[in-house]
Formats: C-alpha cells, structure tokens, sequence
C-alpha cells in the first residue's frame, strides 16, 4: 500500500493518524512514517487496512471527545425507545450486537 493510498483511505475514512493506528493495531507515528515513505507498512496491517476499508468509517475506533458523557444520553427518550424494541425483539438484538461489534465499549474509557 503506498503512501498516497494510505493518505487517501484517511480520506475516505474522515480519521486521524491516530485514529486510523489504533483501528489497525500500530502507533500514530507508525502512519505518519507510512505515508511520508519513511516506513512501509506489513502485510498484515495493509490486510487490516483493506478490511477497515470494506466496513467503512462506522469502523474506525475513535476517542469519545473530552466532555462527552455517554451516561446523558439516558436522558434521550429516543434511546428508551430503542431499547425496549431490542429487549422485544431478538433478530433486532441479533443485527444490533454484530454491528456493535465494530464499536469500542465506552465502559473502557472510565
């Protein structure tokens, strides 16, 4: 994968170095070597980096911005309303939990 396809699957992706390093597994200054052609990515982070690609922007780990917390969305009536149609219906849970798959768990950030 050359430097201008990583600078451009960023693109696609609308993410940062970092963001983009911790969705593959490397450091943040392991793509900025990458795309200034300092390094070379291996075969198995260009194979992570196809993937990422296939599943879109929805996949890419990203850090929840400083304030946001995800306990006030509980004040969303939306939200509850969501949650009673997972909690009734198990095909809805189903496709939920494996697109949730791709989504870091909050939780990890307290």
């Amino acid at each position: 994968m050359s430097p201008e396809e990583i600078k451009a699957l960023r693109k696609q992706l609308a993410c940062t170095a970092r963001e983009l390093a911790a969705s593959i597994g490397t450091d943040q200054a392991t793509v900025l070597a990458w795309e200034k052609a300092e390094l070379f990515p291996t075969k198995a982070h260009v194979v992570r980096m196809r993937d990422l690609q296939t599943k879109g922007p929805a996949a890419v780990v990203r850090k929840a911005k400083a304030g946001t917390d995800p306990v006030k969305a509980l004040a969303d009536p939306e939200l509850w309303t969501l949650l009673r149609k997972l909690a009734a219906h198990k095909k809805l849970r189903d496709e939920v939990a494996k697109l949730a798959e791709s989504y870091p768990d909050p939780a990890s950030d307290f």
